[in-house]
């Protein structure tokens, strides 16, 4: 009974989502009846001591993030920087690879540090204008911008200045750069199966006469054109940011030590704040970066960019707190799920798995599909069960940064249900629903699902790391 408590919560969250309503509504009305069906006493103890606590703690340590790369990304659209790589982008790859170009410019704005909230409000008004030139349907623009944004350059790629990279590093000692062999291979595995598998679904709808498509909501303007910046100081931004992000990882911590302290008032005798810099240095590092982007942006493009800061600037932070807030709640969920009894049932199955990696790689993604949070989910599996995955990967000899490559790839695997986050914004955003696009999502959810598992083959064939 307890474990079908557990996955009736899930099933609600899940379908409360797919019909379009607030997850930061119901996350906590789903956990909290799961507590009332398991305890009635503790509904208000669980709400306040662990909901609570664990959704405010998410937003301690990565709202930041959230609103840097929500400015940054804001920034990158208003003052036409983003047109300029967009345009860019399809004269290289040609207006017939619609797809492709959509997908490599996610790939370009995630990897450069855009939030993969913002890129999804960037990248909209460009897809569906080239859908629409191309005759492509719109129901497939879901799909493709999941493509670019939430696999490959989300956690797969070295150094990819994304949450899901960074969240292994305080766990496991590693850096944003781990395993670069294999997050390579495994982002090349799930970019070339992505785009046969959307390509196969654009020659189908052509063959069955499948246009873009009417009566649809949320239609951007037509992009008409614009005199646009050079395309080598539209990337610029991007590129600092990577380059700021490699440096700081190894900066932070030379310079800080393994702990700084500080005594926060003069005034009675307060005990000393302690931060353990190795938890914390790869968040440092990815905000220090995401400042320099947008210095370099205000320095290149400060007249346009003023016209519009301040309405712009709004709803960046507007879409940071609906990113932040979203996964924070269905963090909050998957911290009451995982503290209940029927929870007991799937952990005890999940560490029943013999090998390290396979282990690793199975509770993460369950997890994370259970929170509708790759961070989240990620969070919560690293956090009960690292020490043991540590142990288990030492007396098996495998390197520490196969360990994080594996949790931050799969965390971006069965993350991507229907009560996500992510997907939630993303079929807001091009006016769709679920049950008109949320197939091809799930495609690449399964795709991305299976790179895990083909880098993890990898790994014990070839020892690469």
């Amino acid at each position: 009974m307890s474990l079908l408590i557990v996955l009736a919560a899930l099933a609600f969250l899940m379908l409360v989502a797919y019909r379009g309503y607030s997850v930061i509504l119901f996350a906590p009305v789903a956990a909290l009846g799961a507590v009332l069906l398991t305890d009635p006493s503790l509904v208000a103890p669980m709400f306040t001591g662990l909901f609570m606590d664990k959704m405010v703690g998410f937003l301690k340590l990565y709202f930041p993030v959230f609103v840097l790369g929500a400015v940054f990304g804001k920034l990158i659209e208003i003052s036409g920087f983003s047109k300029s790589i967009v345009a860019a982008t399809i004269r290289m790859v040609g207006a017939q690879r619609a797809m492709l170009s959509i997908v490599l410019v996610c790939a370009l704005l995630t990897y450069g540090g855009v939030s993969l909230f913002v890129v999804v409000f960037a990248v909209y008004p460009f897809a569906a204008e080239l859908f629409r030139q191309s005759d492509i349907p719109k129901r497939l623009i879901p799909g493709t911008i999941a493509l670019g944004a939430f696999t490959f350059t989300m956690d797969a790629l070295p150094g990819t200045p994304q949450i899901q990279n960074i969240i292994p590093t305080g766990f496991f000692g590693t850096t944003g750069w781990a395993a670069p062999a294999l997050g390579t291979l495994g982002g090349l595995f799930i970019l070339v199966v992505g785009m046969l598998y959307l390509e196969s679904r654009r020659r189908a709808a052509a063959r069955a006469g499948e246009g873009y498509g009417g009566n649809l909501l949320n239609e951007p303007e037509p992009f008409r054109g614009d005199r646009l910046a050079h395309p080598l100081i539209a990337i610029l931004p991007l590129v600092l940011v990577g380059v700021a992000n490699f440096l700081f990882t190894r900066w932070i911590p030379q310079f800080y030590g393994t702990s700084q302290s500080f005594v926060p008032s003069v005034i009675g005798n307060p005990a000393p704040v302690v931060q353990e810099v190795g938890k914390l240095a790869a968040i440092w590092a990815v905000q220090g970066a995401l400042l320099v982007g947008i210095v370099c942006v205000l320095v290149f493009a400060w007249r346009t960019v003023f016209a519009s800061f301040a309405e712009g600037s709004k709803n960046a932070v507007g879409g940071a707190l609906l990113a932040s807030m979203n996964t924070a709640s269905e963090y909050g969920f998957g911290a009451v799920i995982a503290a209940l009894p029927g929870f007991l049932a799937v952990a005890h199955a999940l560490q029943s798995i013999p090998n390290p990696l396979v282990n690793e790689a199975v509770s993460v993604t369950a997890l994370a599909g259970i929170t509708g949070s790759a961070s989240g989910g990620m969070s919560i599996a690293l956090a009960a069960m690292a020490d043991s995955f540590i142990a288990n990967a030492n007396a098996a000899g495998i390197p520490m940064d196969v360990l994080h490559r594996v949790a931050s790839m799969a965390s971006g695997g069965m993350d991507t249900l229907p009560h996500n986050g992510a997907v939630i914004t993303l079929l807001a955003v091009t006016g769709l629903s679920h049950r008109q696009s949320y197939k091809d999502i799930f495609a690449i959810t399964v795709i991305k699902t299976l790179s895990v598992f083909v880098v993890i083959a990898l790994f014990y064939l070839t020892g690469w790391v």
